[in-house]
């Protein structure tokens, strides 16, 4: 999850992945069809010093004008298709490099689609600290950022939990989450690896198929 090298970002994003997404769910043994619409994203990395571009600062500002463009790309196809639901699992700016003006455009393009219910969760490089701005600015009203503590929100479609970090490197606190409704659609938003063997990624939360793919509908992971 280290970016230290990364020289550029998906900004080609691939906006047919954005569709509806059906969930049978079983109620009194009955097959009831949940028609939920919502986009995922994860990892846009806003401000980033792009390190392996030093010296060439010109290519460093393309790259982040490329990240604003991205996110209004995704805000555009969210209006235009009145998607309800819009998850961003971790990593949404660089703690270290982020600016005021920056985060003031991000909530301008949430301003934008007031209806959308928009969850973030904090990840490894924008953790819930005591100078992060997911503390510190005033969100837009329809912005809902998750703390290290999980955290269960309701919503007619489904119960939508998630937790994030508070600290540049975590381990998973939550391997045992009780579920308070099975009868509905559970859907877990975090930031973290899903079964990976590497040390490294053991700091970040690690996750098991094994131990969560019957529990959860859905898991959103960066």
């Amino acid at each position: 999850m280290s970016n230290e090298n990364r020289t550029t970002i998906r900004t080609n994003i691939d906006l047919r992945k954005f569709i509806w997404y059906k969930i049978i769910n079983k109620i009194l043994k009955r097959e009831v069809i949940i028609e939920m619409k919502f986009v995922h994203i994860a990892d846009m990395h806003f401000d980033s010093a792009f390190c392996a571009l030093a010296g060439n600062e010109k290519f460093a500002v393309e790259r982040r004008l490329e990240q604003r463009k991205a996110m209004k790309e995704v805000v555009e196809y969210i209006k235009q298709n009145n998607i309800p639901y819009f998850f961003i699992a971790g990593d949404l700016y660089e703690q270290e490099y982020i600016r005021k003006s920056t985060v003031e455009y991000i909530n301008s393009l949430f301003k934008e689609i007031p209806e959308t219910r928009i969850f973030i969760t904090p990840g490894n490089h924008d953790p819930y600290i005591k100078n992060s701005f997911y503390k510190q600015y005033k969100w837009n009203e329809n912005v809902h950022i998750f703390t290290e503590k999980l955290e269960r929100i309701e919503t007619p479609e489904a119960d939508i939990y998630g937790y994030g970090f508070n600290d540049f490197y975590m381990n998973n606190p939550y391997h045992k989450i009780k579920i308070e409704n099975p009868e509905k659609i559970n859907i877990l938003i975090t930031h973290g690896n899903l079964d990976s063997g590497c040390d490294e990624n053991k700091e970040y939360n690690p996750m098991t198929k094994k131990k969560n793919s019957k529990k959860w509908g859905l898991i959103m992971l960066h």
